[in-house]
């Protein structure tokens, strides 16, 4: 059985991986680059191993391509591309589109279509399968389902095999067959009754962590108003055994889902005529974590950050991962900028980002930590500036949320 999978990034790959212990697995990616070097058996995903896509080539069950026409004999395509927001952080289904483009223009036969890709319920009844029967030179007609994906990068102790699974098909057909392909390589299957159902369910999967997340950001800054630590208030709280989920604050939200998903539920409630309160203030308290950030470091130091030099501490979004999607640490940068403070800063695990380089641990007025990485020393963050202000609570003497 061949299994196109279109997108080759955190998501498509991984599944790619998965999946070619037990199928041949050609994968689709519109970067060339990204294609040749897959081909030669090197991953550009952090915690997918060379060596098992390598056994996988020399086996015949993984091929890379950027060539729409190699999928035409597919016998199942999933989706696996990024859902994006726009610039004005509306939701984005460019990546979408193209990949119907790629399978309605090329796929010569009946197949079933998953879509893994996180969007707002409706996309898979609504929008892909109109676009995919738009694109077709002939009147194919294709099953689809949806299984949004809950890959969460960098994470040793959940991956696709043993991460509940949710799959609804538009016809009981399609569902059996989504069944069938993700029951090779995946523990737990759950079956809800439509598409729109499991979609919804992963847009408030992220949207419940969203707002959590931004309560705690809200009352770290009622804390530090209040002169009590926010740590140690959440560590009493916790104390309760039920009834209670321990969040904690930071500089703002990273990654493609947390700062995105939510969007995309808000956007379409309020299509809906609903409301979309909580989420919306939510996005907002944790794209405004950020500036809260630097005005408590320019606070501390004077009351200005003009010509200071600046080290921003860990720019990926989460520890001891290379992703930089959304991540604060931008936003940060871009304030303290505005502000006349000469920045640099220092990640060796994502190594060049934005046009920079990772700086040395050392030699800043200032240095403020906005992810830290398990490799990193506590203790070279503490030597590398007189003023040290940590958003993660990790850090012992230091200035924090």
């Amino acid at each position: 059985m061949k299994i196109a999978i279109i997108g080759q990034g955190y998501v498509g790959l991984t599944i790619s991986v998965f999946a070619g212990e037990f199928y041949e697995v050609l994968g689709f990616d519109n970067n060339s680059k990204i294609v040749d070097q897959l081909n030669r058996g090197i991953s550009h995903i952090e915690g997918v191993a060379s060596p098992t896509l390598q056994n996988w080539i020399k086996a015949g069950r993984y091929r890379a391509t950027s060539m729409g026409s190699d999928i035409a004999d597919a016998d199942l395509v999933v989706i696996a591309v990024p859902t994006p927001l726009t610039k004005d952080r509306k939701p984005d289904l460019t990546f979408i589109d193209a990949a119907c483009k790629t399978i309605g223009e090329n796929v010569k036969k009946s197949v079933l279509v998953i879509n893994e890709s996180t969007s707002f319920p409706g996309t898979l009844r609504n929008y892909i399968k109109p676009a995919i029967e738009k694109y077709s030179k002939s009147p194919i007609e294709h099953l689809y389902a949806i299984s949004p994906e809950r890959v969460d990068p960098g994470r040793g102790d959940f991956n696709q095999k043993n991460t509940p699974r949710l799959y609804a098909g538009l016809t009981p057909e399609a569902s059996a067959k989504t069944y069938t392909f993700y029951s090779r390589f995946c523990d737990e299957l759950v079956e809800v009754s439509s598409p729109e159902v499991a979609e919804a369910a992963k847009l408030f999967e992220n949207s419940f962590r969203q707002v959590n997340i931004a309560l705690v950001n809200e009352f770290a800054q009622i804390a530090h108003s209040l002169g009590i630590s926010v740590y140690e208030t959440l560590d009493a709280a916790n104390t309760k055994p039920y009834g209670f989920m321990k969040f904690t604050p930071s500089a703002g939200v990273g990654g493609h889902c947390i700062p995105v998903d939510p969007t995309y539920l808000a956007a379409v409630a309020e299509e809906h005529g609903a409301p979309a309160t909580f989420i919306r203030r939510a996005n907002e308290v944790n794209l405004e974590m950020s500036k809260y950030v630097v005005d408590r470091v320019q606070a501390d130091n004077g009351g200005s950050l003009l010509g200071k030099s600046v080290l921003v501490v860990g720019v990926a979004y989460k520890p001891n991962v290379a992703d930089v999607r959304e991540t604060a640490a931008k936003v940060v940068i871009e304030h303290l900028r505005v502000r006349g403070a000469v920045v640099s800063w220092h990640d060796d695990v994502v190594g060049s980002w934005d046009g920079e380089k990772s700086s040395p641990l050392s030699g800043a007025d200032i240095a403020l930590v906005v992810t830290k990485h398990d490799d990193v020393k506590e203790s070279d963050i503490l030597a590398s500036a007189p003023y040290v202000f940590d958003t993660t609570g990790k850090i012992a003497g230091t200035k924090g949320l």
